[in-house]
């Protein structure tokens, strides 16, 4: 089988990095989403099994990762796993494709740590936590003590950026856009070869 690339997006919740994958995904046709598997409820019964996540009981996530299923995984709030399955990246790399992921920070740096160089792992943020405090209110889709937790837990990954390759502001959606494609295209074809 042919290895592909992985591009790895992680950001604190609410800084943009959904909408920077969706957006790379329908411009770029060498990507593909890695489909996280996790053991949350479904947000909306939009959120389709093997589209969004792969849904997993905690139970069946604990007997994978008991057989070595994951590239990497992680217990992101109490009770709620993520993780990211070495059988969707054989997936899509059996497609031809380059990889792309949407983590968490942990997530993304331990992703990092497996692909090395054949990885690019970019830490999207917000110029500040009260332009994400914003995004997380107008989502509508949280308790005031989730969003209170969130921005907690965001201030802590901002200390993890040095981590990553690259870093992408996410202010203006069209240039922040515009850079990721960018970033993503030098990467997978450098000039230099």
């Amino acid at each position: 089988m042919s290895k592909g690339k992985a591009i790895i997006f992680s950001a604190p919740s609410g800084s943009g990095k959904t909408t920077i994958v969706r957006h790379l995904l329908q411009k770029l046709e060498y990507l593909d989403f890695s489909i996280s598997a996790t053991t949350r409820s479904r947000r909306e019964e939009r959120e389709v099994h093997g589209k969004d996540y792969y849904f997993l009981s905690v139970e069946e996530f604990k007997n994978r990762l008991k057989n070595h299923e994951f590239v990497e995984y992680e217990e992101v709030y109490d009770g709620n796993f993520y993780g990211t399955l070495k059988s969707e990246v054989e997936r899509l790399w059996g497609l031809g494709k380059h990889v792309v992921f949407d983590v968490d920070v942990k997530g993304g740096l331990k992703l990092k740590e497996y692909f090395k160089e054949d990885a690019l792992a970019v830490f999207v943020r917000v110029k500040d936590l009260s332009v994400l405090e914003q995004r997380l209110r107008h989502r509508n889709t949280e308790s005031e003590e989730n969003i209170e937790k969130r921005l907690a837990k965001a201030e802590y990954e901002m200390t993890f950026e040095n981590g990553f390759d690259a870093t992408l502001i996410s202010d203006k959606l069209d240039q922040t856009l515009e850079t990721a494609e960018k970033m993503v295209t030098e990467f997978i074809f450098p000039k230099n070869q």
